[in-house]
């Protein structure tokens, strides 16, 4: 399956990409194929994802803002410039401290 949103070859910005939506959440998938996928996220402040799991490592590269990340429990702060992976099989969740953008590869191993 190849299921690519963008034309490849041609340079992106992300950050202009994708735009807040007030008090919600906005995906936007950039590449999909059989060995992962890479998703553009917005986030309104207040807004996150519940505790789940994953069952690859998947990156998170902060485009703007400031993110709350909890990996088994534990959380971090993640700001604009700044990446975390999250590793497989362990829980986690986001919070969004302030509105922010993100950026999420998983790639299936």
């Amino acid at each position: 399956m190849n299921d690519n949103i963008f034309e490849k070859g041609k340079v992106m910005e992300l950050f202009e990409l994708i735009d807040y939506s007030n008090g919600g959440v906005v995906s936007k998938q950039i590449l999909k194929n059989e060995a992962g996928n890479i998703t553009l996220f917005s986030f309104d402040k207040g807004q996150g994802l519940s505790e789940h799991t994953a069952p690859f490592d998947a990156m998170v590269q902060v485009l703007d803002g400031k993110v709350e990340i909890k990996i088994g429990g534990n959380p971090v702060v993640v700001k604009e410039g700044e990446s975390i992976i999250m590793p497989a099989h362990i829980t986690h969740a986001l919070f969004a401290v302030e509105k922010f953008k993100m950026l999420l590869t998983m790639i299936k191993g």
